[in-house]
Parts: C-alpha cells; structure tokens; sequence
C-alpha cells in the first residue's frame, strides 16, 4: 500500500525550495562519466520526482534499511554501492512516496545496478584507495620509499625528508655511483632472502619475498578464509508468516492502547538467540525503540508482540522494524523491514 503523502511529514520533511537547505548541496554526478555514475544521476531523479526528501529522513521517517550515508555516497556515484542499499533508497522512494509497483520496480531497478556492475567499476575507487596505498611509502626504509614517491637517483638515498634531498650537496655530486653501490648492498641480502625462501618453502615463498611491505599483504591471503563464515551467515534466514493482530489497514481510536502481534519463521540453520526487532522510523503513533525476539531454533516459528499508543489525532502510523544483534547489527539487509500499518481516528 502506497504511503500517503502528507501523514508523517513534519516541516524538515517537506519539498524545500530551491537555496533553503543548510549546507553545501552535493554536486551531482555527470551521467556520462560512467555506469556507477549513470545509476546515481537516476537515483538523483527519482529522488526529485519523490519531493527530494533528505536523506536523513529516508533513513528515518520513509523507513529506508540504510544510513543517511550509505544513501547519500550511493547519489554521488564514485563507488557502487550495494544492492541492498539501492533497492532501500529506490523502496523508500518509488514504492513508498510514488506508489510504483514494488515487483516491477524492483526488476527494473535491479537490472540499472547490474548494469552498472557488469560494465566496469568507476575509476575514482583507486584515487580514493591512493591515500592508503601511498602512506606506507612514506613510513618505510629509505630503500622502499624512492620507487614511488622521488626521483631514482636522489630516492636511493634518504626517505621521508624530500627537502634534504633536493638541497644536499653531495648527493648531486656522484647520482650514479651513489645509487650503483647502494642498489648492490641492498640487492645481495634481498637474492639471499629469496633463495632461502625457495630452499624453505617452495615457489610460493617467492611472492613473499619480493613484496616491498610484507604487512600489506597479508589481508589478501587472509580473503579465502573469510568464505567459511559468509557460508555460516547464509544459512541465517527468516520468513514472514503473516499478522497475528491488527492486519495492514486496520482503524484504531485516538489515543488507545493497542498489541500489535507479527508471525516469522526460522528458515535458517542457525538457532535464534539475543535478537530484536528494532524500530528505524518515527511517527505520531507511540512504540519501543526495540523488542526482543524469544529464542527460535532453526524451522519454528515465534510469534513477535509490540505495544503501541494511537496518536492523539488523525493519523496514518507506519512504523519500520529490521532484525538486528544485541548491539544493533542489522542481520538480514537485504530484507524488507517488519511494519505496522494503521489509521488513527
């Protein structure tokens, strides 16, 4: 059911003309830069088609499963962002404000982000990286530094103080001796290493050896074991049995007390232990931040009761709830939240 326009929203959630909004407006993406950027200039305009909402109040009051900064990097169209927080911040928007078909939004939305999955990442992901990737060189022995960041025949001699390098005096006197000679004492212990390595631990041990920041890499070799626990936490699922009480639609007076009763199943392999549902939205209607989930083991079902106060005049409430950990982890992002949907009169 579409939401209506004008229930939930409070003067910061209103259209803003054109200069009202505090700070910097963030410069939109050019849709010929690139398939991500193509996709975040769509996001742009879907997002003024829906009133150009902020995306703090996506976040809040529409109800996107998103931060207000994971929406706001996936608009600005430098990385890809994921599908789940393209389909929250096109939900929120095309479903929820314009009242499109969820199914057919969803089909075409998700076809744009496999576009631009498919044709190539942007080129901005490696000059946001370089800051990184650049700041070993600088904290390294001299003989790592130069390859990178200085000339050849200075960088062989210093590290980090480049000023020195351009004022000293006898490093520009003999450039190719200097280099010469420290290039062959540093080399000798390096070939040592790598044969060594080779009688040791085999063609392998030669990767290792030749890295210039042995630390940098070990996060690379560490990706295969991260598999096991993604396979742990794909087993980990749930699934909506339906309303207990008070379905989607129902009347309820002002001001009145009232249980709201949902149904969900454990369709994982996982037993369910200090879990909650926990609200991501407000609205005039009264509700806990956070209700906690019986112990569930893996195929039961349990059923999830919240109380909730009517507000005190007309109304529609729509209140979002995600699953999440003890310390607020969401736990399934890729699903839609659990709401409760009445009418206050």
């Amino acid at each position: 059911m579409p939401e209506s326009p004008d229930v939930h929203r409070s003067p910061d959630s209103l259209p803003e003309k054109p200069g009202s909004r505090r700070g910097r407006r963030p410069a939109r993406p050019d849709p010929g830069s690139g398939p991500v950027a193509l996709l975040a200039h769509r996001l742009w305009e879907l997002k003024e088609r829906a009133g150009d909402p902020s995306f703090a109040e996506m976040s809040s009051r529409l109800g996107a499963a998103a931060s207000k900064s994971s929406l706001a990097a996936a608009a600005r169209g430098r990385t890809l962002p994921t599908w789940e927080t393209t389909w929250e911040f096109v939900r929120v928007l095309a479903v929820g404000r314009l009242g499109q078909d969820e199914r057919e939004t969803e089909r075409e939305w998700r076809s744009y982000w496999e576009q631009a999955r498919t044709q190539g990442p942007p080129a901005s992901p490696a000059a946001e990286s370089e800051p990184a990737q650049t700041g070993p060189a600088q904290n390294t022995p001299a003989r790592t530094g130069p390859a990178q960041n200085t000339p050849a025949r200075t960088g062989t001699v210093a590290g980090p103080a480049e000023s020195g390098l351009a004022e000293g005096g006898p490093v520009a006197d003999g450039p190719a001796p200097a280099a010469r000679s420290l290039r062959i004492r540093i080399g000798r212990p390096v070939v040592l290493g790598v044969l060594s390595a080779v009688l040791a631990g085999g063609a392998g041990a030669v990767v290792a050896a030749f890295s210039p920041f042995g630390g940098e890499k070990a996060p690379d070799k560490a990706v295969p074991h991260e598999s096991p626990a993604w396979t742990a936490q794909s087993s980990d699922d749930s699934v909506f049995e339906g309303d207990v009480t008070y379905p989607d639609g129902s009347t309820v007076r002002r001001k009145a007390h009232f249980t709201k009763v949902w149904r969900i199943r454990n369709a994982g392999t996982v037993p369910w232990e200090g879990r909650y549902l926990t609200r991501i939205n407000s609205t005039p209607c009264r509700a806990p931040e956070r209700i906690a989930i019986e112990p569930t083991a893996p195929g039961r079902t349990t059923d999830i009761a919240v109380r909730v106060r009517a507000a005190a005049g007309p109304a529609r409430c729509k209140i979002f709830w995600k699953m999440t950990s003890e310390d607020g982890t969401p736990l399934f992002p890729a699903k839609k939240p659990i709401f409760l949907d009445v009418s206050v009169q």
